[in-house]
Parts: C-alpha cells; sequence; structure tokens
C-alpha cells in the first residue's frame, strides 16, 4: 500500500468510522449478551479474515504462521484482547464508558514507543494528546456520575483495549520502522486473523449455551466483517505510513463517532459535558493534523 500522509489520515478516519458502529448495533440485539456476543463478532471476523487473507496470501499464509516470529504472536494476543475486552465491557456499561475509557490510548502508546523504541514524539502531538486527555476527563465526569451497577466493572474490562491497543501499535511500529530493509519485514496481517481465532475459542465455552436469533447472528456477522475484519487489515498497513502514537490519537474519533451512533441509533443521549468533551477531543485533533499538514507543505515544495 502506498500512501501520502494526507491519504493515510483519511484512510485512518475512515477505520475508526467503521470500528465506531460497535455500540449502536450491539443495542439492537434480541438474546445475545456477554460473552456471546464476543463470540459470535470474533468467529465471523476469524472466517472473513481467513478468507481475505487466503486469496491474497494463499496456502503460504497457514504454511508461514508455523515460522512465524514473536511479533506476530504478541500482535495476535494484542488483538485477541482487544476484541474480547471490548464487547464485554460494552454489555456491562453505556458506550460512552467504554469509548471514554479507551481514549487513554494515545498517551500510553506515545509513552510506550518513547520508552520502548526511543521515539522522539512531536511537542504538537503530545499538546494535541493533552488537550485531548482534558477533554476525555471531562466527558468522564460526567459519564461516572450518571453510572449505572455495573459500570464500573465494564469500565475496568474496558482499560485492557487501550492497554492491549498501545502495545499492538508499539509492536507493529517497530516492525514497519525499526528494520533497514522494510521489505523483510514479516507480514503482520495474519496477526489479525490469529487474534479473532484465539477470541472466538476463549468465549466460546463462556458463551454456551448459544442463544443468539437468527437476527443477532446477523447483526453479529455485521461487526465481524465490516466493524472489525475490514478496518484491522486496514490499520495494520496504515503503520506503515502514520507513526504509532498518531494512529492512537486519529483513533480517539471513535469515541466521537460511536457515542454520536448510540445517541441517534439507540437513544443513549450523552450529557452535555460529554459533549463538550468530545468537542474538544475532535478539535485537538484538527488542530494537530492541520499543523502537520503546514509544515510538510513547504517541504514538498522544495523536493
Amino acid at each position: 500500500m502506498s500512501l501520502t500522509h494526507r491519504q493515510a489520515v483519511m484512510a485512518m478516519v475512515v477505520v475508526t468510522l467503521m470500528w465506531s458502529i460497535a455500540g449502536v448495533v450491539t443495542r439492537h440485539l434480541e438474546a445475545a449478551r456477554s460473552f456471546e456476543v464476543t463470540f459470535w463478532r470474533s468467529a465471523f471476523n476469524a472466517l472473513a479474515l481467513a478468507i481475505a487473507l487466503t486469496w491474497m496470501r494463499g496456502a503460504a499464509l497457514w504454511t508461514g504462521l508455523l515460522r512465524a516470529p514473536w511479533p506476530l504472536w504478541v500482535s495476535a494476543l494484542c488483538w485477541s484482547v482487544m476484541y474480547t475486552a471490548f464487547m464485554v465491557a460494552i454489555t456491562l456499561t453505556t458506550v460512552a464508558n467504554v469509548l471514554i475509557t479507551m481514549s487513554i490510548a494515545p498517551f500510553m502508546t506515545a509513552l510506550f514507543a518513547r520508552v520502548l523504541l526511543g521515539h522522539r514524539i512531536a511537542v504538537r502531538t503530545w499538546l494535541a494528546i493533552a488537550a485531548a486527555g482534558a477533554g476525555i476527563a471531562w466527558m468522564f465526569a460526567s459519564e461516572a456520575g450518571a453510572s449505572q451497577p455495573g459500570a464500573l466493572v465494564g469500565t475496568l474490562v474496558a482499560l485492557g483495549v487501550p492497554l492491549a491497543a498501545a502495545t499492538n501499535w508499539t509492536v507493529l511500529q517497530h516492525i514497519a520502522h525499526g528494520q533497514g530493509d522494510k521489505e523483510a519485514s514479516p507480514d503482520m496481517l495474519p496477526a489479525v486473523l490469529i487474534g479473532a481465532l484465539i477470541s472466538a475459542a476463549v468465549t466460546l465455552p463462556l458463551a454456551w449455551p448459544l442463544q443468539a436469533s437468527a437476527h443477532d447472528v446477523g447483526l453479529l456477522s455485521l461487526l465481524g466483517v465490516v466493524q472489525l475484519a475490514i478496518p484491522c487489515l486496514l490499520v495494520v498497513q496504515l503503520t506503515r505510513v502514520l507513526p504509532g502514537p498518531e494512529i492512537a490519537l486519529l483513533a480517539l474519533l471513535e469515541v466521537v463517532f460511536g457515542v454520536a451512533w448510540a445517541w441517534l441509533g439507540a437513544g443513549e443521549q450523552p450529557s452535555a459535558a460529554a459533549l463538550w468533551g468530545g468537542a474538544v477531543v475532535l478539535g485537538a485533533l484538527l488542530a494537530n493534523e492541520a499543523y502537520a499538514l503546514r509544515r510538510r507543505q513547504p517541504r514538498l515544495a522544495r523536493r
């Protein structure tokens, strides 16, 4: 995938838009709950990925797994935690609570990249993370005050998502940019498939006996393919163009989109503080990307 920085940013916006539909779709399920929701979504995700990657890679996809390096397996475990923790959390608390909790990922990713990879983070990115963090704190204060029973457990489960995401983006960044010969870097796309298989395998015993209706299975297949398989394959490729902290920062758009979808499509109306906090997050993202674009244009003009 050969993309300019601007194209990669736009692709990442599309990725977050696809990720953001999980909450509102889940609210329209009839019978599936908790681990069963996670199982079906991960199972359809794994099926879609197996078909897509086999078509792309052929039989080499499966034989190559036997020789896969350790970063691929670490990334796969991270994907499995992200898949599982997100859906379990969203069945325990509000969409806003889960998405807001997930939004500490940019800070954690920047910290991991600085400490583990020695990457220097632009001052503008740290400022954007701080501003977005303030908006997230504002949103969280409002949502926490209106929490329902079980919301705290859901929030704690949701913490697994940014931890796994920060680890994953750091590993992918190391693979994409940490080697002199990028062509020799391992193919990390199968990690998305392995993560889905692990998530489905772990949650199936906990979900048994399955109670989902045909309506539920249809919705969860939509999530598995459109909300997971397609955007997750895209984001792995985007790590070759965008630095990990920038990907995590752009991923905050999922908070804004997800809360909006839940409000419009499921009646989960956020508080005024949540709306203002979301506006701060969006403003921080736009300011960061606009400043980056202005700095790149003179350099491109001189070439």
